[in-house]
């Protein structure tokens, strides 16, 4: 099967080794009870640990792997950044497991969730047995990002298109698409490019090479955000998008670009102007059905409200303006006792649905009552990024204009 699910006894693709490592065959000595339940500790242990090292080092869709390379990145323009404060997210191929096809996410302008926050973008990564992806994420450094070089600032190491500085993100002119006449806070530094190749995987036969830094890996250990409401909302807009798979646009996709999330028609649109290169998938692409367990591993949505994470206070506001800092702390609190409330609530309802559906012995009932959990879950999830998001989107505008916040 082209896609197909990484069992646990299949050990994560190490981006500074990107070969698969050889995995231990269940035992076959009967030596007594006591050595073998030495052996299953020392089996849970080990897997432990492999799991927090995958978490630390990135947030990996180890979900699935695709037999085949993604195609080469397509050849674009960057749309006009839509206002102050937002950062670009390049655009990438994601894998689609109910149509067994890559399909293009159109680059976008996005609100950091958090004041200082950058974006790393996620990459396709050889592992052994197949490509994985690994996803993209928000965080005060920019991390590794498979060396691919996504153009607009991301040229395979860090980002040149902007930086922060005291509470306000300055765009770099030479490879940011602004308009000066509505942003001030801009400079001008020229950026040269080493390379100008449009692969958009790392490892494996014709990848990029590249190996996370020590600084890289640091990185990777500092706090993260997973991608915003928002940018999930718009990779499934591309995903359902027939027009903006590999198959139909042979690498050129309709949409390459976005100057807002979600905007797929319209001025802000951008076409490619052209395939990063030949793209020839194999000839027995779709007739390969994906595992509906590939699905659910994709999904990682979590099916009730008590299984989310718990949520991660907001981190103080760095202004440099004490008095400004105190009231963003003030109203990020108010935000995070609010949401922290809804949620208590929504896992409350949900436990009583729970025991009344358990009650029922009817299994159609059960079903029906943990799908609709699991929606109200996911709504809820992109609802309180979405306020986060508005949030920061509130605090930025008196800052830029010199005054507190409503």
């Amino acid at each position: 099967m082209i896609a197909e699910t990484l069992r646990a006894s299949i050990s994560p693709f190490n981006p500074r080794n990107p070969q698969q490592q050889s995995n231990t065959g269940q035992t076959r000595d009967d030596c007594g009870r006591g050595t073998t339940m030495q052996i299953r500790f020392i089996r849970v242990l080990l897997f432990a640990l492999i799991v927090l090292c995958t978490t630390a080092s990135s947030f990996a869709a180890i979900g699935i792997t695709v037999a085949f390379a993604p195609p080469p990145l397509p050849i674009y323009e960057q749309p006009l950044c839509p206002g102050d404060g937002y950062i670009w997210t390049p655009g990438y191929w994601a894998w689609g497991d109910d149509f067994d096809d890559y399909y293009w996410v159109p680059g976008t302008w996005i609100f950091p969730p958090e004041v200082g926050f950058l974006w790393t973008p996620g990459y396709w990564g050889w592992g052994g047995n197949g490509f994985a992806f690994y996803d993209g994420y928000w965080g005060p450094v920019v991390g590794f990002y498979g060396g691919i070089n996504y153009g607009f600032g991301y040229f395979g190491v860090g980002f040149e298109g902007g930086r922060w500085d005291n509470g306000h993100f300055f765009y770099n002119r030479a490879v940011s698409n602004v308009n000066v006449t509505n942003i001030h806070n801009v400079y001008n530094t020229t950026v040269n490019e080493n390379t100008t190749n449009h692969v958009s995987y790392n490892g494996g036969q014709g990848g990029i090479t590249a190996r996370p830094t020590a600084d890289q890996e640091a990185a990777a250990h500092d706090r993260h955000i997973a991608p915003v409401a928002a940018q999930t909302q718009h990779e499934q807009q591309a995903h359902g998008d027939p027009q903006q798979r590999a198959s139909v646009n042979h690498g050129k996709p309709a949409v390459a670009a976005t100057a807002k999330a979600g905007e797929f028609k319209g001025e802000g649109a951008v076409a490619a102007r052209e395939a990063g290169g030949t793209y020839t998938p194999p000839a027995n692409r779709g007739g390969n059905a994906a595992h509906a367990e590939n699905n659910a591993a994709r999904t990682n949505t979590p099916a009730h409200v008590r299984d989310l994470p718990p949520a991660e206070r907001p981190a103080a506001p760095n202004t440099g303006d004490a008095k400004l800092d105190k009231k963003y702390q003030q109203q990020q609190n108010k935000l995070y006792a609010q949401q922290e409330k809804e949620r208590q609530k929504v896992a409350r309802q949900q436990e009583k649905e729970d025991q009344k559906a358990a009650k029922q012995n009817n299994e159609a009932a059960k079903q029906q009552v943990e799908q609709r959990h699991q929606q109200q879950t996911q709504e809820l999830q992109q609802r309180h990024q979405q306020q986060q998001q508005e949030m920061q989107q509130r605090m930025a505008a008196p800052r830029a204009a010199g005054r507190p916040p409503r």
